[in-house]
C-alpha cells in the first residue's frame, strides 16, 4: 500500500508554517524569520518514504491586503487551499485564536487538522486541537507526520507525484535568492524587510565554482543605506551569511556578488511581482 498526496500548510503569519515544512522535509526548504509575511509564494517540500510521498504546501501567512505583492499573497494562499488532500492549520501555542480565526478555519472545506504550535516556549495557551508540535525541538513531528498519512489517498502500487529524489520544486537560484533576503530579513530593522526582494541577475556555473550576481531591490535610498550599512558592514554581512548557504548547496566555491538597487513603489507594480518570482 502507497500513500501520497498534497497538504497545505495553512496559518496566520508567524505561527511556524516555513519551520514545520524544514522539520518535516529534514532539509531547508522555506526561509525563516521572525519578520510577519516572510514567505510570498507557495513553496513544496516533498517528504519521501519507502510507501509514501508528502508533498507540503507552504503558503505566506492569511493577512489582510495591503498592496498588490499583498494580494497575490493571499491569491496563492487560495490556490493552496484548493484541489489537496488535507489542510494542516497551524496556531502559534502562545496566542489563542480568535473568533475571526475560528470562523475561517470553520469554513475551510477540504479536511483540516488544527496544530498547535511552539510547544517547547513558555506561556502555551489552552485551546483545541488535534496534534501539539515543536519544530524546533522536533516534538511529536513523527506523530504529525503519521497523522498526515491516516488522511492521504492509497495506491496500490508506488505513486509518485514528483520524483524521489526532489526535496523541493523550486530551483536553486529561487532558494539562494530566499536565503539572501532570509538573511537580510534578520539583519535589518523592523521597517525595511517588507518593502526588499531579491533576483538572481547572473549564475554562472563551472566544475568547481559557480558566480552569483545578485539584486537587493528596495523601495526608497534611505532602505538602500540602511541595507548597505556603515562602510557597506550590512551587505558585507549578508553576503557572508549567504554564501554558506550556497556553497553548502551546491557544494562548490562560491563567489557571490549582491548589490543594492532602488525601485519605488515595486509592490504594486505588476510586472515586477512576477519577474521575482511571487
Amino acid at each position: 500500500m502507497f500513500k501520497a498526496g498534497y497538504v497545505a500548510i495553512v496559518g496566520r503569519a508567524n505561527a511556524g508554517k516555513s519551520s514545520l515544512v524544514n522539520a518535516l522535509v529534514g532539509e531547508k526548504v522555506a526561509i525563516i524569520s521572525s519578520k510577519p509575511q516572510t514567505t510570498r509564494d507557495n513553496i513544496l517540500g516533498i517528504v519521501n518514504g519507502d510507501n509514501y510521498q508528502i508533498v507540503l504546501v507552504d503558503t505566506p501567512g492569511i493577512h489582510h491586503s495591503k498592496n498588490v505583492l499583498d494580494k497575490q499573497m493571499m491569491k496563492n494562499v487560495r490556490s493552496a487551499v484548493n484541489g489537496v488532500d488535507l489542510i494542516l492549520y497551524l496556531i502559534d501555542g502562545t496566542a489563542s485564536p480568535d473568533e475571526e480565526e475560528r470562523e475561517y478555519i470553520a469554513h475551510l472545506q477540504l479536511p483540516t487538522k488544527v496544530v498547535k504550535t511552539k510547544i517547547d516556549l513558555k506561556n502555551i495557551k489552552d485551546f483545541d486541537c488535534d496534534i501539539e508540535i515543536s519544530s524546533r525541538t522536533g516534538q511529536n513531528i513523527d506523530k504529525l507526520k503519521e497523522l498526515i498519512l491516516q488522511n492521504l489517498p492509497e495506491y496500490d502500487k508506488p505513486h509518485y507525484i514528483f520524483d524521489k529524489d526532489y526535496y523541493t520544486d523550486k530551483s536553486v537560484k529561487f532558494l539562494i535568492a530566499e536565503e539572501i533576503r532570509e538573511k537580510a530579513l534578520n539583519t535589518l530593522h523592523q521597517e525595511v524587510p517588507h518593502g526588499i526582494a531579491v533576483e538572481i541577475i547572473r549564475f554562472y556555473e563551472e566544475e568547481n565554482i559557480v558566480y552569483i550576481d545578485a539584486d537587493i531591490v528596495c523601495e526608497n535610498e534611505r532602505h538602500k543605506g540602511m541595507i548597505i550599512g556603515k562602510n557597506g558592514q550590512v551587505l558585507k554581512q549578508i553576503g557572508s551569511q549567504a554564501r554558506e548557504f550556497a556553497q553548502e548547496l551546491l557544494d562548490k566555491k562560491i563567489m557571490l556578488k549582491i548589490f543594492v538597487k532602488v525601485e519605488k513603489d515595486w509592490r504594486n507594480k505588476p510586472d515586477k511581482i512576477k519577474s521575482l518570482g511571487y
